[in-house]
């Protein structure tokens, strides 16, 4: 499983011209589902995203978590993080999960993030979405529950 997360003061997603998820202050993670994904590489992003110290502390300092903020969360399926052009030019989908896969294990990790941060919002699973942000910082963290980079 992959998350893309970026520090934001502002997100929203949009399906057909209907605003469907938005935070103020928080993050938003584009969450990608690999083909062989369980519930166990879920479990281990929602914690690693609730508790990493990538908010600024009094002094300045990335210190400070997500839960600590009480910021918001926006969630985003994104299975285009598995796209592979190591060969051609047109991207390769056959890493990422198929829907009937794919969809179980994000529900899985919108539900086990919302046993630990306060808002969580989210897109439209297998929809065409507009999100918006404002990236703050910017900062942008890269996470995979496998060891790949």
């Amino acid at each position: 499983m992959r998350a893309v997360i970026q520090r934001v003061t502002s997100a929203s997603v949009t399906v057909e011209n209907q605003i469907v998820g938005e935070i103020r202050k928080g993050l938003v993670v584009l969450l990608g589902i690999a083909r062989d994904d369980t519930k166990e590489d879920a479990d281990y992003l929602v914690h690693k995203i609730a508790v990493l110290r990538i908010f600024d502390d009094d002094e300045g300092r990335m210190n400070i978590s997500l839960t600590d903020t009480a910021g918001g969360l926006l969630v985003i399926s994104q299975f285009t993080l598995y796209g592979d052009v190591r060969r051609g030019l047109r991207p390769s989908w056959s890493d990422a999960a198929q829907p009937e896969v794919a969809e179980p294990l994000y529900e899985y990790f919108v539900a086990r993030s919302r046993e630990v941060i306060q808002q969580v919002e989210t897109g439209s699973f297998r929809k065409m979405m507009q999100v918006e942000l404002v990236n703050d910082g910017p900062i942008t963290i890269l996470l995979d529950s496998r060891k790949v980079f």
